[in-house]
């Protein structure tokens, strides 16, 4: 009886310890999220609403693509990274302290199956995050290293950009209403399906290898909170930042390749919606920008099923992207990911050349 009361004794400050340490991560991210994306989102709902327009094509207001060069490389590379570096900076840190603030018996429980239920969690999960693929990644990183199912990270990354209700928002004011049950009929798709079906790629996790996952995890880690933390957010910034902006560069450098001049006879082809999908998978973008590269493409000419195809390839993955989760998930799971981005993307296309 001693004994036991000691284990209770002992468990109770372990117990209020671990929910203080999830109330500072729920805190900190609600006012992560307030300041980064659900204020300034509200005044871009209004100008939206007020304009039906959120702003300028990133990629220019005249389609009028630069030749590659270093200097177009850095051009986009400064638009980029000045709409996206608090997003950016908030996600980093998120991915960290989701490692060492969330228990991760709790997630297990969760989200370490690859059940749909799981999937299905983890997709709501990503709701309130409206963060573009490439600031959502670090956290479905993070998600990785505290043994979330495959389904249940990608679910959480790919739905932050592709269900985001800001964009779904905005692009009701600023495109149509059209554009916006497209949107939401194949990213519905992608986050819950494409993820879910991806753990076929990974290695099955049953209830008795999770159970032994959560005894492992109730080992206490003797290093002190701030070690904990410098080790998981170093690792981050090690591999994340580097191949971010390199990537970026990139991208801003053969943007005149992914998206070339067509001619009006091809605007509104199956070639070209094939075209837009791959590229549209390839290319990186901020939160949102889909919405006024589309608004410029279809004013100098573009039809609605290469404009469909572009409006869920742009922000779902991109190869930035792709390459900042590598090395969390198997190389199946990412080209199977990319793939389905692809040919959604088609899909959503072929629907656009009839409904918009």
């Amino acid at each position: 009886m001693a004994q036991a009361n000691s284990s209770l004794t002992a468990a109770q400050p372990k117990t209020k310890k671990t929910v203080v340490y999830a109330i500072i991560f729920l805190l900190i991210t609600i006012a992560g999220l307030s300041y980064v994306k659900w204020y300034p989102y509200l005044n871009k709902a209004i100008l939206a609403a007020n304009t039906h327009s959120i702003g300028t094509s990133i990629l220019g207001d005249k389609a009028d693509l630069p030749a590659v060069s270093w200097g177009s490389a850095w051009s986009y590379a400064v638009a980029y990274f000045t709409a996206v570096w608090k997003a950016a900076v908030f996600g980093i840190l998120i991915g960290s302290l989701v490692q060492v603030l969330l228990p991760t018996n709790w997630l297990l429980k969760v989200l370490g199956k690859t059940s749909f239920g799981s999937t299905a969690a983890a997709g709501f999960a990503s709701l309130p995050g409206m963060m573009c693929t490439c600031c959502a990644a670090p956290i479905a990183v993070g998600l990785r290293k505290k043994k979330a199912s495959v389904g249940a990270s990608l679910a959480f990354w790919i739905g932050n950009p592709t269900l985001n209700p800001a964009t779904l928002i905005f692009m009701t004011f600023v495109l149509s209403w059209k554009f916006t049950a497209l949107r939401l009929v194949f990213g519905v798709l992608l986050t819950f399906g494409i993820s879910y079906l991806a753990n076929r790629f990974a290695p099955k996790v049953d209830s008795i290898e999770i159970e032994k996952m959560i005894e492992n995890s109730e080992q206490q880690d003797h290093r002190s909170f701030a070690a904990r933390w410098m080790k998981s957010i170093g690792d981050m910034i090690l591999y994340i930042v580097p191949t971010y902006f390199l990537s970026v560069l990139v991208m801003g450098a053969v943007r005149v390749w992914l998206f070339p001049h067509i001619s009006a006879a091809s605007a509104n082809s199956l070639l070209a919606v094939i075209g837009f999908a791959i590229a549209g998978m390839l290319f990186v973008i901020p939160t949102a920008a889909e919405i006024p590269i589309i608004q410029t493409f279809m004013s100098f000419g573009l039809g609605g099923g290469p404009a469909g195809a572009l409006l869920l390839a742009l922000p779902s993955v991109s190869l930035p992207s792709l390459l900042l989760v590598a090395k969390s998930f198997p190389k199946k799971v990412l080209f199977f990911v990319a793939g389905g981005v692809i040919v959604l993307s088609i899909f959503s296309g072929v629907a656009g050349l009839f409904f918009l």
